[in-house]
């Protein structure tokens, strides 16, 4: 077990010690039964405060606040709890395999396709997260949260990710400017996809998929970034 999958062994002890309550909502996708109410949305809704309101709190005693703004700040939290890392942490954690195995009988085509989505893994680890804290309390759920995620803290501290910068200043030099269009929203108010699409002179240069708008920028700018040094 390398460092990466040991760091989400306490989440795992919690997932473990769910009551069927819980646990079951958890591994629900809403076209999976007829009661939205079944799903995980209302947990992942819970469960993404629960997760920002930890990282947060570990992050804040270690930014220095003459170097650390509010802005520096949610720049680092957004990148340590984004979609692509929660996605890492529910590959970590086995999530794919436990919803295969919550999946109902012969839905196994559409049930993969839901399970290779960024936005379904993060729900879900969401909904952990929120029937952790429904079932332990903040203090456990935040700790486990936090060792879970740490390698994804640690990589936002050491290497923050602003594509969108970085694509502004490599436009910059050849007198060009980026704009960012929303191609479309997809799911509930609670539970937004967007997809972005950078483009250049009405020219689009990378698109971008995210559960924040500002998530889904940073992908396309990422996209566009790597469009252009090819």
């Amino acid at each position: 077990m390398n460092a990466a999958t040991a760091s989400a062994t306490r989440l795992k002890q919690l997932l473990d010690g769910l009551p069927d309550e819980l646990s079951t909502p958890v591994f629900m996708h809403a076209s999976w039964t007829t009661r939205r109410s079944e799903s995980y949305e209302r947990l992942a809704f819970l469960g993404d405060s629960v997760l920002a309101l930890a990282v947060t709190a570990h992050l804040y005693p270690r930014l220095d606040a003459g170097r650390f703004g509010a802005g520096e700040m949610t720049k680092i939290r957004a990148q340590a709890v984004s979609g692509r890392s929660c996605r890492a942490v529910a590959v970590r954690l086995g999530i794919p395999e436990r919803l295969r195995a919550a999946a109902p009988s012969g839905s196994a085509p559409a049930a993969e396709a839901l399970i290779a989505t960024e936005r379904v893994l993060a729900s879900v680890i969401e909904a952990v997260i929120g029937a952790s804290y429904l079932h332990y309390g903040y203090e456990d759920t935040a700790a486990a949260v936090v060792e879970a995620f740490i390698p994804e803290i640690e990589q936002a501290l050491d290497s923050p990710a602003d594509f969108k910068s970085a694509l502004q200043e490599l436009l910059a030099q050849r007198g060009e400017l980026v704009t960012y269009e929303v191609v479309d929203e997809r799911g509930p108010p609670h539970d937004r996809t967007f997809r972005i699409s950078a483009k250049v002179a009405g020219v689009e240069v990378g698109r971008g998929t995210g559960r924040s708008k500002k998530d889904a920028e940073q992908e396309a700018a990422r996209v566009a970034l790597e469009a252009l040094a090819a």
